[in-house]
């Protein structure tokens, strides 16, 4: 997996005093971010093998800033990255040398909770969990909830359409969504969707989802929320093999059962996940299923009922109902610290991301297990399970000559399994620069051109976040007679921590 980016644009790095003195007037002069100590916080996202500062850091706090700053970006040739919360594991709000990087952290607020239309409206800053906590006094709560909830930031969910452990019944992030404010870069600021279910005309709030800041910059979001359920439980499984646990995952969907979330983990995430926040978990077994079911009372205790027969016929040596609130959260507690608690037994890792038919689970494992052998690295196993979705953490140390790229060619091989057996390259990561030079083991020529096509619709300069997604970038002019050639792409080393 060879990670790159485009070669600088030195007219643009010419352009930036230019565009300082033509921002002084838009923005507050400590929003405006320019000297190299400032500019260090902002030099890698959490992709943090690869490190380099932008050309400056524009932290602006109202729509009529972003607008000014795009459409003066725009006129001067100069690139923009959006950020939110800095947490993309793909590389997806990685900055560029001769590009600015367009904070968005200080559009922080909850501008609007609107119980009767059960949504809410936050500007993009606003963090995840932050979300649940603004309406959970009124009995509501936002159901996607990725692992980084405390930090992510919901604009930064719509660039990367993200996921959480409650996904299988409740959806991604674009399942939640009813409305979006977005500037583009011309400075034209769109309002998509709203407070009502549906939208006539095209779908444009669909594909600005998960475009990964490619097409727009998003200034404010309304999100669905949904009534607390009336109870909530969990079951903790153990298996004796992960090929077991992978058979109960799918007798559970096969049977009807769509739990409000499934999760999976192996021996090394299992083992190191205890040891961080001690939650109960077993030692002895090779998989772990967290098992979440929500509901009304007695539709609950029946699928707690169906469940532990579903599972027992699949091997399972060990069952654990949770009893109160509190047991069911420390069930969920080392399965959300896995990522922080694999950092504890390894100096680096990397988070990987793809999505597998369930049926293909066990013969995944299977694969990723060889890998291991044959690139010599270790690796813990952590999976949105009821949704296919796989999160191997491969471990090795940085510090160590060759380990980095014996560690992305692991992962590049996993990513390649994954569209071989009916997958997809991500699942609520986002391909970055992460999974852009695989993005040809998914899509053809032609594929990738009609993509391009709708960059090139909204940003037809290509300004907004280049050198992401598409692993040759073409002008849009060339589209209509675009012939790709394969082979080794036209950019330099992307500079390494």
């Amino acid at each position: 997996m060879s990670l790159a980016m485009p070669k600088p644009d030195d007219a643009a790095m010419a352009n930036l005093p230019a565009l300082v003195e033509a921002l002084r007037g838009v923005l507050p002069d400590e929003n405006v971010i320019v000297e190299p100590r400032g500019l260090k916080p902002y030099e890698c996202d959490a992709l943090t093998a690869y490190r380099q500062p932008p050309l400056a850091v524009l932290l602006p706090e109202t729509v009529g800033q972003v607008a000014s700053i795009l459409k003066t970006c725009d006129s001067l040739g100069i690139k923009v990255v959006p950020r939110g919360g800095g947490t993309s594991l793909s590389g997806g709000s990685f900055p560029l040398a001769d590009g600015i990087l367009l904070a968005m952290g200080k559009f922080n607020r909850v501008l609007e909770v609107d119980a009767e239309n059960r949504c809410a409206r936050v500007q993009p800053g606003v963090t995840n969990l932050a979300i649940t906590k603004a309406v959970e006094h009124l009995g509501f709560y936002y159901a996607p909830d990725p692992s980084s909830q405390i930090a992510c930031s919901i604009g930064g969910n719509v660039a990367e359409n993200s996921g959480g452990v409650h996904c299988l019944k409740y959806g991604l992030t674009t399942n939640n969504l009813l409305g979006l404010e977005v500037v583009l870069i011309d400075g034209s600021v769109v309002h998509l969707g709203g407070k009502h279910l549906d939208t006539a005309g095209y779908d444009l709030m669909g594909i600005l989802t998960g475009s990964e800041g490619l097409l727009g910059v998003v200034t404010e979001v309304t999100v669905r929320i949904l009534p607390k359920p009336a109870t909530a439980r969990a079951l903790l499984v153990g298996f004796p093999t992960v090929e077991s646990a992978g058979e109960a995952v799918a007798k559970t969907i096969a049977a009807g059962i769509i739990p409000a979330g499934m999760e999976m983990m192996d021996k090394p995430a299992i083992h190191a996940a205890e040891a961080f926040c001690h939650a109960g978990y077993p030692l002895d077994v090779e998989a772990l299923l967290i098992v979440e079911l929500d509901g009304p009372p007695a539709e609950v205790d029946d699928l707690i009922e169906r469940i532990g027969t579903l599972v027992k016929s699949c091997g399972a040596g060990s069952i654990r109902v949770s009893t109160s609130e509190a047991e069911r959260a420390n069930f969920w507690a080392g399965r959300k610290s896995a990522f922080p608690a694999v950092g504890r037994i390894s100096p680096d890792y990397l988070c990987m991301d793809g999505t597998i038919p369930r049926r293909k689970l066990a013969e995944v494992l299977a694969g990723i297990t060889a890998f291991s052998a044959k690139h010599g690295l270790r690796v813990a196993n952590v999976f949105h399970a009821g949704d296919g979705n796989l999160h191997p953490l491969i471990l090795y140390d940085a510090n160590n000559p060759g380990e980095l790229e014996r560690a992305e060619a692991f992962g590049a091989d996993i990513l390649r399994l994954c569209v071989e057996v009916g997958g997809v390259l991500t699942g609520e990561h986002g391909v970055g620069i992460e999974k852009r030079d695989l993005m040809g083991t998914m899509f053809n020529e032609t594929d990738l051109a009609h993509q391009e096509r709708l960059k090139c619709a909204f940003d037809p300069n290509h300004r907004l976040n280049p050198g992401k997604v598409f692993p040759v970038l073409h002008r849009c002019a060339e589209l209509g007679r675009l012939h790709v050639h394969r082979g080794q792409l036209p950019f330099p080393d992307l500079p390494r921590f």
